[in-house]
């Protein structure tokens, strides 16, 4: 499956518009790394935990949105959009990724 940012394929065809598919992942940061996380931004440097949990949730919600993607019947997702959140949420965060697109048949 093709996953582009782009709204068109560069010198192929664009057949069939399916439409609009989504994939969302909401995970949580345990009370450890947001304590780390905290230590880390106070003193500097990038907070590893966060990054891992990050590329972990942004993985499952482009995962989620070729499924939808492929059960509609499409071999390419174009104009792909990410977007990041943090929920606080009590005593720690947590992490929300969206992933959105158009799902197309391309030849």
């Amino acid at each position: 499956m093709l996953v582009t940012t782009t709204p068109t394929i560069e010198g192929r065809e664009i057949t069939t518009y399916h439409g609009l598919v989504t994939g969302e992942a909401i995970l949580g940061a345990n009370i450890f790394k947001d304590l780390f996380a905290s230590i880390r931004d106070i003193v500097g440097g990038r907070s590893e935990a966060y990054e891992r949990e990050l590329q972990k949730a942004k993985d499952i919600a482009v995962g989620e949105m070729v499924a939808k993607a492929k059960a509609m019947g499409a071999n390419a997702v174009i104009g792909v959009d990410l977007d990041y959140e943090t929920i606080s949420m009590g005593s720690g965060n947590m992490l929300m990724v969206s992933a959105n697109g158009t799902a197309v048949v391309y030849k």
